[in-house]
């Protein structure tokens, strides 16, 4: 039975709502909770979002029948990604979108620094990508809606210390997700068992390492320009690919 529109992107509608209604909560709360209490909120959030990253860059110890162990692939992801990112300048272009974003919407605050955040945070992981593919495939979107209530959760705590622009990240999470959505039907071919899949694998542990740079950043003790290595995110399964047929 063909999907229609609704049946394969509900979860990805449903976790957009989940971020705004999140964002107003935390938002709310901002004005009542002194500065020490948002901090504190912002360190757990970032503490949780360590332990997601390291979980997740696990997964390069599981990527088997290459000639190159997972986390020297990723290695090589990251540093080609990286240069690649900087090259094209995504860390800037993603903050510009944040700032005009910004300039309309709220005047000041760290507007910016939520969106890119959120953004990250909600659509880097492999929930968001095994849950699209789900929700697209066979309509369950059950994956998502788990998804949703964690990503509810961490707005609310992003936005007390962030304000609105970690819900405007909620359009994100409609293109990226709702396109992997939409597009399933063509990736599948290519990814018949996705929690198995090396490739995948390599994706999720990137993501992770990802996850971890952004944690960093949320703790304030470091400075990574985490959105430039989002073209790692490609890299690692391509050269999979080609370490796989130069066998």
């Amino acid at each position: 039975m063909t999907l229609d529109f609704w049946a394969k992107t509900n979860g990805t509608w449903i976790n957009a709502i989940s971020v705004i209604l999140g964002t107003t909560g935390g938002m709310l709360l901002k004005h009542r909770l002194p500065l020490r209490m948002q901090r504190i909120i912002t360190q757990g959030v970032a503490l949780i979002t360590l332990f997601i990253g390291f979980q997740m860059a696990g997964s390069l110890l599981q990527v088997k029948n290459s000639r190159i162990d997972g986390v020297v692939l990723a290695l090589l992801a990251m540093t080609i990604g990286g240069l690649l990112g900087e090259w094209w300048q995504i860390e800037e272009k993603l903050y510009s979108v944040g700032e005009f974003l910004k300039a309309r919407f709220q005047k000041s605050g760290s507007f910016t620094e939520g969106f890119v955040a959120g953004s990250l945070i909600f659509c880097v992981g492999p929930m968001t990508l095994i849950g699209s593919l789900n929700n697209g495939l066979t309509g369950n979107n059950t994956l998502l809606i788990l998804k949703a209530t964690m990503d509810g959760i961490t707005s609310i705590a992003l936005s007390s210390s962030f304000g609105m622009g970690v819900g405007f990240s909620s359009l994100v999470i409609l293109i990226y997700q709702g396109g992997v959505s939409l597009l399933a039907g063509f990736l599948v071919q290519s990814l018949p068992d996705p929690t198995q899949n090396p490739q995948l694998l390599l994706i999720t542990g990137v993501g992770g390492l990802t996850i971890v740079g952004l944690g960093c950043n949320l703790l304030e003790v470091s400075q990574v320009r985490v959105a430039s290595f989002l073209p790692a995110l490609i890299i690692a399964p391509l050269l999979y690919f080609f370490v796989a047929i130069a066998k």
